[in-house]
């Protein structure tokens, strides 16, 4: 691998900011110690800050030479609201908290980056560094943009990177066009009239109602969509009762959505609400169900695609570079940037856990698992890519 040698030499540094941040997780909107971390590195190497898009966004300003071009390059920083069964030294301190998905990771990398970019300055315009709060469900991308992101940064494109458990270190991969999937949420109350166990026929019974809408919900995947347009429509909680002779009021699902296709997400929103009021009719209940859109599909744009694989490749070799036919049923919220801005999103290996120390937990090394940890050999990989390709993006004409 062609690596960047000051960065392969501040390795020990950037993996002792990746380890602290990971000892102190914090939620989506809660980033503040991570805020300030980030915000007294790029001070102290003379990056300008701007600070509080979307609470506790950061983004890093870096200019060079009297070009007006610019481009953005993006870390999330939150955790995930789960317990960690990891036990080595840098494990979370906070009880229901872990860096479960590498954000810690993704937030040292930019960082190394930052700092050989503020360093070097082999390029020509402005490299936006974009530390963003609460991708993990709480839209902090979209929360960015809102609060003026691209305006006060006018960058012509921007760039993220996800590590991905699986794929050896030392890769990346990467998909033209649709690469990730929407995500969506509902929710369903089924309101009835609850009665005794053995009165059952006093009863209007809201669990043999949501068993009717959970069945039927299936029919829209294998029925009424395309089948060669994928969705999922996945329920993952049904709610009910509290005895076990008591039949209840009422019973809720919930569950999430992921298409590739507006059209599609429409169908399907279209026929669950269909199904779940006529089918509770039927049984003389009520439904109320509500449907969020949560994030768009992530769409790659060809050009910055194609610089981004010439960037990969130019680091670890074309055969370590993966580009994919197949999406992805995850979701991710810097779709949004994509939706206002050309630009790409990769993926960079992150073994199969072979780079945890002794005393992680026994589950596999895998995204939102307790047992997960970042491979910190990704540091230097992830930070040479941002740097080479951002001074591929903004090279002098």
């Amino acid at each position: 691998m062609l690596l960047l040698d000051p960065i392969v030499q501040n390795l020990a540094e950037l993996q002792r900011i990746r380890r602290d941040i990971h000892a102190h997780p914090e939620l989506c909107y809660e980033e503040e110690r991570t805020s300030r971390i980030v915000v007294e590195k790029l001070t102290e190497w003379d990056i300008p800050v701007i600070t509080g898009m979307a609470g506790t966004g950061v983004v890093g300003v870096i200019r060079n030479g009297q070009s007006s071009r610019a481009v953005g390059l993006r870390a999330d920083m939150d955790a995930l609201p789960m317990q960690e069964a990891n036990s080595f030294a840098h494990a979370s301190v906070h009880q229901g908290k872990m860096h479960a998905c590498g954000h810690d990771g993704h937030t040292a990398m930019l960082l190394g980056a930052a700092q050989y970019l503020a360093r070097h300055r082999n390029f020509n315009g402005t490299v936006y560094l974009i530390f963003q709060p609460a991708e993990e469900g709480g839209g902090g991308a979209k929360r960015m943009m809102d609060d003026g992101l691209f305006h006060q940064c006018p960058m012509e494109a921007v760039f993220g990177m996800h590590n991905l458990p699986g794929a050896p270190v030392g890769t990346f991969g990467v998909k033209h066009g649709s690469m990730m999937a929407s995500s969506n949420q509902f929710e369903l109350r089924i309101q009835g009239k609850g009665a005794h166990a053995a009165q059952s026929h006093k009863a209007i019974d809201p669990i043999a109602v949501a068993v009717q809408i959970a069945h039927a919900w299936q029919t829209i995947i294998t029925r009424n969509k395309d089948p060669l347009r994928p969705a999922v429509m996945s329920i993952t909680q049904i709610n009910a009762g509290s005895a076990f002779n008591v039949i209840p009021d009422e019973a809720n699902l919930r569950g999430t959505v992921r298409t590739f296709h507006p059209d599609v997400l429409d169908l399907i929103e279209d026929r669950m609400r269909a199904i779940a009021e006529h089918t509770a009719a039927a049984f003389c209940a009520k439904a109320e169900f509500n449907f969020v859109r949560k994030y768009p599909s992530l769409i790659n744009h060809m050009q910055e695609t194609e610089l981004a694989i010439e960037v990969m490749r130019s680091i670890v070799g074309g055969e370590r570079v993966d580009v994919r036919d197949e999406p992805t049923m995850g979701s991710e919220d810097f779709a949004f940037m994509l939706q206002e801005k050309p630009g790409c999103y990769v993926y960079i290996g992150n073994g199969s856990g072979e780079g945890r120390e002794c005393g992680h937990g026994v589950g596999p090394c895998e995204l939102h698992n307790p047992s997960y940890d970042f491979n910190d050999a990704l540091l230097p990989i992830g930070a040479t890519y941002w740097v080479r390709l951002a001074e591929k993006f903004l090279a002098p004409a």
